[in-house]
């Protein structure tokens, strides 16, 4: 059994922003290979998915982007997950618009999302794929900056992302993070 979690923001005022790119993902693996409907659960959305015999649950949570580890930390544990079978999808503004990159474990990199996980689960070492939304422009802060949404040109290359990423979703539900890593972290 795996956990992909989706960070992101609920409420329509935060859909298509950088922030919720994490939910993007979910909702396109969920397009792909899901299995029944949306439940509420852990304070967010759950959702059921197959990966060949590889049974995989769907994680949005609600808590707001700032306290992520709220709704993750208690799937984990009702599911007695170890922590190489859960997998956190979240923006990243170190990273060029569109460029996935795969970790099995590291920093939050100052991903408030990530950084809650760590904390509430007690470790950094869970996989992570982290898209890019590159860094915002000198005018604008970061806060403003993953609230807003992709401009049109960005909007191609992250739906382009965003499928890439579901594949890759499924070949780490088969495969593991290491093949993804290898698969998926070059230009």
């Amino acid at each position: 059994m795996k956990l992909i979690v989706g960070l992101g923001n609920p409420g329509r005022k935060y859909e298509g922003t950088r922030h919720n790119v994490g939910w993007e993902v979910v909702a396109e693996f969920r397009r792909r290979f899901g299995k029944g409907g949306i439940r509420s659960k852990f304070q967010g959305e759950l959702a059921e998915a197959v990966v060949g015999d590889e049974q995989v649950w769907l994680l949005c949570p609600h808590t707001f982007m700032n306290c992520s580890g709220a709704s993750v930390q208690p799937a984990r544990d009702f599911y007695k997950l170890k922590h190489e079978d859960l997998i956190v999808v979240c923006d990243d503004m170190n990273l060029p618009t569109g460029r996935l990159r795969f970790r099995a474990k590291g920093s939050s990199g100052g991903q408030k999302g990530l950084e809650d996980i760590i904390r509430r689960l007690g470790t950094d070492a869970f996989p992570r794929l982290r898209i890019g939304i590159d860094s915002p422009p000198p005018q604008w802060d970061a806060v403003g900056y993953v609230l807003g949404k992709f401009d049109a040109q960005q909007r191609l290359v992250i739906d382009a992302a965003v499928r890439l990423a579901a594949d890759g979703l499924a070949d780490w539900a088969r495969g593991g993070v290491q093949y993804c890593m290898n698969r998926y972290n070059g230009n």
